[in-house]
């Protein structure tokens, strides 16, 4: 069983910028494929971006698209999540995501470990 936990939320000003990291642990393995999601305050779960077991292949979200950058150090086994240009509706908690598996996975029920979450506010 692999344990993941985040770190690196914090409140910043529209604008500015974040990293969060997402720390594996346990049972790991580098064919894991791994994703962060997000949670508003009174909405749903939505997918930020992915990143495949090797890091040559990534996928994001229509809203975060050229301001995110998603990546990885498998000998560090960490995957990170680079945030410019941040904006007050990218307020959220931000939860790491993985799952054993080659591919790219956009949907949070494809994955099967989580992170506790880490909390991003941004302010106008």
């Amino acid at each position: 069983q692999a344990q993941l936990v985040e770190s690196g939320g914090g409140v910043v000003q529209a604008g500015g910028s974040l990293s969060l990291s997402c720390t594996t642990s346990g049972r790991t393995s580098h064919m894991y494929a791994m994703g962060w999601f997000r949670r508003a305050p009174g909405e749903e779960r939505e997918f930020v971006a992915a990143i495949n077991w090797s890091g040559r292949s990534t996928i994001y979200a229509d809203s975060v698209k050229g301001r995110f950058t998603i990546s990885r150090d498998n000998l560090k086994n960490t995957v990170n999540l680079r945030m410019n240009s941040l904006k007050p509706e990218d307020t959220a908690v931000y939860y790491c995501a993985a799952v054993e598996g080659i591919g790219l996975y956009v949907r949070s029920r494809d994955y099967d470990h989580w992170g506790q979450g880490t909390q991003v506010t941004v302010s106008s």
